[in-house]
């Protein structure tokens, strides 16, 4: 067994599970939470239709009711979970749409309800790249003093040709500016990365892998490419019926990701699952459990660990 194995317990990456354990000595569970943002996708700014793969819950279908206060979102998430988690920790993880996409008294408002929670150990936002302006960063600045925060940026991929099919909206040089800003200011940025787009192969996905190795990024999430229904992502694939990945493919590229990803890099996800009467395609992606048991399963068959193709 590899020293890198060893290092990680019993995955063979650097796990969000593992990372969790080590710097808060247990175990955090995640409570999506809501602040009833939108997104410059969506209001008219940039676009009116989102991103293409985009569900109306703006990637959030799992998040809390917007309606009820932040400390209620807390406690009713709370109780949702208690039966598959019996500790008291737990991230505030604000996922829909776009989180710093809302003037700063109301992101204060909310971020603070979330943060000065007794339960609460870190804070999550999910958000744009080029939602994060020096008001917003004085904030997180601010926050980040009392509890972690963590920034979460959907970068999904770093090919032009990519993000004007998912009409991301910015160029690279918006999320690098985030990023520097960020990290000057002490706040960890996790990155969004969706592997099995249409416009890419393998040698794509790795370079983008390659490339946030470059940039001084904390955590990592890769995702799946689901296709939902009533998105325009759904509406193309059922007039063209391009293909998805199968669940061997998938194993493949993600372990090739894994084996070039910069070993310090906490991986916070491996996987997705999209709401199962939203789904359209692949419907294997719909057994989460089954997915990650067989990707622990490839990792050690192929003697793949984090970093171990990973070149400085």
């Amino acid at each position: 067994m590899s020293r890198q194995t060893v290092y990680w317990g019993e995955k063979r990456y650097h796990s969000l599970d593992y990372y969790l354990k080590n710097r808060f000595g247990q175990k955090l569970y995640k409570l999506s939470l809501n602040g009833g943002m939108t997104c410059p996708n969506r209001d008219g700014t940039l676009g009116t239709r989102g991103c293409i793969f985009c569900s109306q819950g703006g990637s959030g279908d799992f998040a809390a009711n917007p309606s009820l206060p932040i400390t209620e979102q807390i406690d009713t998430a709370k109780k949702q979970v208690d039966k598959k988690y019996f500790g008291s920790a737990y991230i505030a993880y604000f996922q829909a749409y776009t989180n710093t996409y809302a003037p700063c008294k109301t992101l204060r408002k909310i971020f603070t309800s979330a943060i000065n929670h007794p339960d609460i150990h870190v804070l999550s936002v999910a958000t744009r790249p080029d939602c994060i302006d020096d008001e917003v960063l004085s904030l997180l600045d601010e926050l980040n003093r009392i509890k972690p925060v963590w920034i979460e940026l959907g970068l999904q991929s770093i090919h032009e040709r990519t993000a004007r099919f998912i009409r991301r909206g910015y160029d690279l040089t918006v999320f690098e500016n985030a990023v520097s800003i960020l990290r000057k200011h002490g706040i960890e940025v996790i990155t969004h990365v969706i592997l099995g787009l249409p416009t890419e192969e393998e040698r794509h996905m790795l370079d983008t892998i390659r490339y946030l190795n470059t940039m001084d990024i904390q955590g990592i999430k890769l995702q799946l490419l689901h296709i939902l229904k009533n998105t325009d992502l759904a509406s193309l694939y059922e007039q063209q019926r391009f293909p998805v990945l199968s669940m061997e493919d998938y194993l493949k590229i993600t372990g090739q990701c894994i084996a070039n990803l910069r070993p310090d890099i906490v991986v916070h996800r491996l996987t997705g699952d999209g709401p199962r009467s939203l789904l359209l395609a692949p419907s294997w992606s719909s057994d989460k459990r089954r997915v990650l048991n067989q990707m622990q399963a490839y990792l050690k068959q192929n003697d793949i660990w984090q970093g171990k193709e990973f070149k400085k």
